[in-house]
């Protein structure tokens, strides 16, 4: 009996094991059994990873966890020393920073919370409010192609990790720096360029130039000597 029973969870382990190695190109089984670190039969990371880099040169090693879809970094991310001790807690989409991103000390508190807005890599444009340039106080609307796949979007927070209050804060709107009633602050550069921004319009003609141009209108034009020489 107990070799019949032996017998039948062999025989499952191998077909799980065969059911596995035809979905996936690699995996790993971790000490709890579940199956991480794998990758389909293109080569792409999917599911759950756990990554470990060694220190190395003087700067010190990490381990980190998070979810990967078609090679792309999805969701919640969590790094720690080799401790064990929290590092970083980030979000992505489409494998950028995405929302809220919350860096510790090597203590484990909380010294920055920063955010990011990722750009779909299939469709960089957005629809954006900016404030109108003859009134900051009004918004419209714009349509921009972003430059960059993850821009600097929404509020910036540094903390004294003794005492945890905040220390410096700071806002953004898809890479540009802005103030608190939401306002462009000058020096910042945005990731974005306009599409419906308005043609620079031709520098203005003297008034020597239009008058020449009007006395002369009509006429042949005439070669002027310059001293240069040929036919």
């Amino acid at each position: 009996m107990m070799k019949a029973a032996i017998a039948s969870v062999l025989g499952l382990l191998l077909l799980s094991t065969s059911v596995m190695s035809q979905r996936w190109s690699q995996y790993v089984l971790s000490v709890k059994g579940d199956t991480i670190n794998t990758s389909d039969l293109k080569g792409l990371k999917q599911g759950r990873w756990v990554i470990r880099t060694e220190s190395m040169r003087g700067e010190p090693g990490y381990e980190e966890e998070g979810t990967y879809v078609d090679d792309l970094k999805e969701g919640p991310w969590r790094r720690y020393n080799l401790t064990g001790d929290i590092l970083a807690i980030e979000n992505f989409r489409w494998g950028f920073r995405d929302g809220k991103q919350f860096y510790f000390s090597s203590l484990g508190d909380l010294i920055r919370e920063e955010g990011w807005k990722a750009i779909n890599p299939k469709n960089p444009y957005d629809t954006i409010e900016v404030p109108d340039l003859n009134n900051p106080m009004v918004s419209v609307q714009k349509i921009v192609k972003h430059e960059a796949s993850e821009l600097k979007h929404g509020a910036w927070k540094y903390y004294n990790p003794s005492s945890g209050l905040i220390i410096k804060n700071e806002n953004f709107s898809y890479g540009q720096k802005i103030d608190a009633l939401g306002r462009p602050i000058a020096g910042s550069t945005p990731s974005k360029q306009p599409l419906n921004s308005e043609k620079p319009k031709p520098a203005q003609k003297p008034a020597e130039v239009l008058e020449w141009e009007k006395k002369n209108s009509g006429k042949k034009s005439v070669r002027v000597r310059d001293g240069s020489t040929g036919g």
